[in-house]
């Protein structure tokens, strides 16, 4: 099928899904979760077999998947994340209403909750905006099952019949896709490369559209002395399963670790060095990701500054790897820019800092995160605050001793960063708040009640939360 041929359908679905109303579209989402549910086998063995990922995670992701569903129903069920505002002198009446269809981007390291009926469909969906799915070429099979399951919720819930559509192709159907001038609004998530070439795409058409992809990061990771002189041994721990979850194939894997020189921050590397070296070969997701992992690997060691340990075992298949460890100085990775690049798969490096100021400076450095922690004691924060300020002004999420990994799915998430980490900072792609994407602002000015939707009505039908002449009011 032509891509134009999909997107008028999705454009004029779009007029119809709309105006459905909320308590209807929140019954839809949690069909789509249902239908889910009720194929969760098939869906694990296929996406077992297409990513090499294990049952335990697929499994677990089938929940996040329909966990994001059902707190999307939940929030637009409640309804006040339209922001209803009124002035009532002058007659003045504000509200966020959906942009228009969505193109979703699935991804390859989520096979389920960031693909076909991952966080991006759901929230687009709850805004009112319908979707088209361009399944991710590296598992064909699941998403193609997945989208059976939303057809059969639409079916069900008596939606516009395209109100999702899924389609399949290399980067020009995906160009295609993004171009088109019924498309409202992109949502991506991968590399650098390709989060840059679609935000190329969408900034060169007639009309601009926003495209909200989720990148690159290094999530960087300070360790400050007082922690590493009373748990360096749990921390190494902490950070070796954080390291190789998954196979580092996170977006919030943690990628560079930071202290000063001593004799805790070197205690430290060794323990972890050691728990790394115990972890076995995994597979990655594909052969791909396994290539690209190798390269970037390599060049990080390439550099006469950095030294490997523990050293890797070979590969003992085509899509295997053992975790690794580099270890390399403040000076010279300040010297270096290409040593703070991401490296996706379970490789972490080590940063030796000779004090706190080239400490701040290497921080300073680096580009946008989506997440940075900090291992400290409360003493260790009272003479470092310094560290923290920076952290704020670097990452969309701050971490206090734990490990990135792992992203909640709730209202106060924020799964997004300055540029490089996502294209746009002010928004996320994790939790309720990701609903805000692919809504704008209108204002309604001396409009009768009767003309008015729900949510802008002087009796309130819906009982929503209001800003009604500056105070916050059912």
């Amino acid at each position: 099928m032509q891509i134009d041929q999909i997107m008028q359908q999705a454009a004029t679905a779009y007029e119809q899904y709309k105006n459905i109303p909320p308590l209807q579209r929140a019954a839809f989402l949690e069909t789509i979760g249902a239908e889910i549910t009720a194929r969760r086998e098939a869906l694990v063995k296929t996406a077992g077999e297409e990513t090499n990922l294990p049952m335990a995670r697929l499994n677990g992701e089938i929940v996040r998947t329909t966990t994001q569903l059902q707190k999307f129903a939940d929030l637009i069920k409640e309804g006040s994340w339209v922001e209803a505002v009124i002035d009532t002198t002058p007659n003045i009446r504000r509200m966020l209403l959906p942009v228009g269809p969505v193109v979703v981007f699935g991804a390859s390291n989520f096979p389920f909750a960031f693909s076909t009926a991952g966080g991006d469909t759901a929230s687009a969906l709850a805004a009112g905006a319908t979707v088209v799915v361009k399944g991710h070429p590296a598992h064909p099979r699941t998403s193609q099952l997945m989208f059976e399951a939303i057809q059969a919720a639409i079916i069900q819930s008596g939606m516009p019949a395209y109100t999702v559509q899924h389609v399949t192709g290399d980067y020009h159907t995906g160009k295609a896709l993004v171009v088109h001038p019924y498309t409202s609004g992109v949502g991506f998530t991968g590399s650098l490369q390709g989060g840059k070439a679609l935000s190329a795409y969408a900034a060169e058409r007639e009309t601009p559209i926003p495209v909200f992809a989720e990148m690159s990061s290094v999530n960087p990771v300070v360790f400050l002395p007082q922690a590493l002189e009373t748990r360096s041994a749990e921390l190494a721990e902490m950070f070796a399963t954080s390291i190789t979850l998954g196979a580092g194939q996170f977006c919030t894997n943690p990628g560079l670790l930071i202290g000063l020189e001593s004799p805790a921050f070197t205690a430290f590397q060794q323990q972890l060095g050691t728990a790394l070296e115990k972890t076995a070969p995994q597979k990655m997701l594909h052969p791909g990701i396994h290539s690209a992992f190798l390269e970037g690997r390599s060049r990080v060691l390439a550099s006469q500054e950095v030294t490997l340990s523990p050293a890797p075992v070979l590969d003992f298949d085509a899509s295997a790897v053992r975790p690794s460890l580099a270890i390399t100085s403040g000076a010279a990775i300040l010297a270096n820019p290409a040593l703070k690049e991401e490296v996706f798969g379970p490789h972490a490096l080590v940063v030796a800092c000779k004090d706190k100021t080239e400490l701040l400076a290497l921080l300073r450095s680096l580009k946008g995160q989506l997440t940075t922690s900090v291992m400290a004691t409360e003493e260790d924060l009272s003479q470092w605050k310094e560290v923290v300020d920076v952290q704020v002004t670097l990452a969309g999420r701050i971490i206090l001793n734990g490990a990135p990994t792992g992203v909640e799915v709730c209202a106060a998430m924020v799964h997004g960063g300055p540029y490089p980490a996502t294209t746009d900072a002010r928004f996320t792609s994790v939790g309720t708040a990701a609903i805000r994407r692919w809504v704008r602002p209108v204002c309604f000015q001396q409009f009768p009640d009767t003309l008015l939707p729900d949510e802008l009505k002087t009796a309130n039908p819906r009982g929503i939360w209001r800003l009604v002449d500056n105070q916050f009011t059912r």
